[in-house]
């Protein structure tokens, strides 16, 4: 149905006259001001076609009815809403791995900026093992597997 197929004239006054019935009832029942705001309310749709603003309410509302069923029932537009609830997901997925590398880098005591970025060099750890003293002299080499079984006994694994 169009817009144009609709008698509008006497809708917008069969409203209103109904509406101003309603509000001298209101008047009655719960006083002057209570009938003179549903007297303002019962004028609205007479204004609207008058002023012509009801052809601009029914093509918005038209328009949001075309919206929704086109949401509803296409399935190009369900597929755009997949898209968009996976973008937020790595949106949020990110934001944690960005929020864990800050927090290891502040930890580590290293520019917690610096190690968000990407490419960014790091700081290489402290070598585990035998370190140079002092005279030229080096310790006996400790055998290579000294920093795992730091860890293992860290975790209670021996």
């Amino acid at each position: 149905m169009t817009f144009d197929q609709i008698a509008w004239l006497p809708l917008s006054a069969g409203v209103t006259a109904v509406g101003i019935a309603l509000s001298y009832l209101a008047f009655r029942r719960r006083g002057l001001a209570a009938g003179l705001r549903a007297t303002a309310w019962s004028l609205l749709p007479l204004a609207a076609y008058l002023t012509g603003a009801l052809r601009t309410v029914w093509n918005i509302g038209s328009a949001v009815v075309g919206f929704v069923t086109g949401l509803v029932f296409s399935p190009m537009v369900w597929a755009g809403v997949v898209v968009t609830g996976v973008s937020a997901l790595l949106f949020f997925v990110s934001g944690g791995m960005r929020g864990r590398t800050l927090s290891r880098a502040r930890a580590a005591g290293a520019d917690p900026e610096a190690a968000a970025k990407p490419g960014t060099p790091r700081k290489p750890a402290k070598a585990a093992g035998p370190q140079p003293v002092e005279g030229g002299a080096k310790p006996a080499p400790a055998d290579d597997f000294s920093d795992i079984e730091d860890i293992l006994k860290r975790r209670g694994i021996s």
